[in-house]
């Protein structure tokens, strides 16, 4: 999974086709416990280009995209905004693939 460089990079994707955002900190614990899980769904979820926004590094984003929780998914097609799962919540695989197979891609 790639890492958000700059906000600038973070505007020309959410113009291209399945974008999911995945919102993350190096200190939050239920981030580290889906990490292991993550390549699998990026690989049955081949289709869709995933990258990794790091809560601490794009706060305003964060903010301007009421991101409060982590860790989050948000999900950009063509420029909009096309799913979220957002909350403070951990996640499982379970629940990370069922939003994703609620996504029309």
């Amino acid at each position: 999974m790639e890492n958000l460089q700059s906000i600038e990079q973070f505007e020309e994707l959410k113009k291209g086709e399945h974008t999911i955002f995945v919102f993350s900190a190096d200190w939050c614990v239920d981030c580290r416990v889906i990490e292991p899980i993550l390549p699998a769904i990026e690989e049955n979820y081949a289709n869709y280009r995933f990258v990794k926004i790091d809560r601490d590094q794009f706060i305003d984003l964060c903010i301007e995209l009421d991101v409060y929780g982590i860790p989050s998914f948000l999900a950009y097609d063509r420029g909009y905004e096309v799913g979220r799962f957002v909350s403070k919540e951990r996640k499982t695989q379970q629940e990370i693939e069922a939003f994703m197979d609620g996504l029309k891609a």
